[in-house]
């Protein structure tokens, strides 16, 4: 049986990573860079350092990585601003889950961001613990985030149910020990390995039940 739950953010709660591409896409051109056909893969995952550095660097952005940073993180602030995209029934989701589990997030994106979308879903109060990897060392595939959230809500990561949508994301939970559900996005399918990671694979965030979390004890 499962002592806690803790979800990812993006692509689970929030359909953000097209608004991530689309921001990221759009700023790499105007800056001089050139997206890669693996960039988006690659950058599923990445903590903001992680990714600015690698705008910034590899893919020939025309600014500092403190200044990548600031400034799509600034663009998608003003994004959430105007609208929030809740995947299917989410936030009910959650909610259900919160009344047998204590809930934890584990999230790359900043932590203002998170905050942002936790308010505007409403779901702010049903976490015990939320962590953006800007404050850990290394983001995801690292297990670094997963168990440090564990450690907040005081739970044996052995012990936990982590629900993601990506390949880095799994191969996160994974190192860390959990069991995952995956709940792979549409436009980005898991990779061989990572779903061979998950202990069970779901086609919607709403076949999360109560039930499938206990029978993953």
């Amino acid at each position: 049986m499962a002592d806690a739950v803790i979800f990812d953010l993006d692509g689970v709660i929030v359909d953000s990573e097209p608004v991530w591409e689309e921001v990221r896409r759009a700023y790499v051109a105007a800056h001089g860079g050139t997206w890669q056909p693996d960039t988006q893969r690659r950058l599923m995952g990445m903590s903001t350092g992680e990714w600015a550095r690698y705008l910034s660097g590899e893919l020939g952005v025309d600014r500092s990585a403190e200044q990548v940073a600031a400034e799509v993180v600034d663009e998608m602030t003003r994004r959430y601003a105007a609208h929030v995209p809740l995947i299917d029934e989410a936030d009910e989701v959650v909610r259900r889950l919160a009344g047998r589990w204590p809930l934890g997030l584990a999230s790359s994106s900043p932590t203002r961001l998170i905050t942002a979308a936790l308010a505007a879903t409403g779901l702010t109060d049903t976490f015990g613990a939320t962590l953006s990897t800007e404050e850990t060392e290394r983001g995801k595939p690292a297990p670094d985030v997963y168990l440090a959230v564990a450690e907040r809500l005081g739970v044996d990561p052995a012990r936990c149910v982590a629900v993601e949508d990506s390949s880095n994301g799994v191969r996160s939970a994974a190192a860390a020990g959990m069991t995952v559900v995956a709940v792979p996005h549409g436009a980005y399918p898991l990779d061989p390995d990572a779903e061979r990671l998950a202990a069970v694979m779901l086609a919607s965030v709403d076949e999360l039940t109560p039930e499938t979390v206990a029978g993953l004890g």
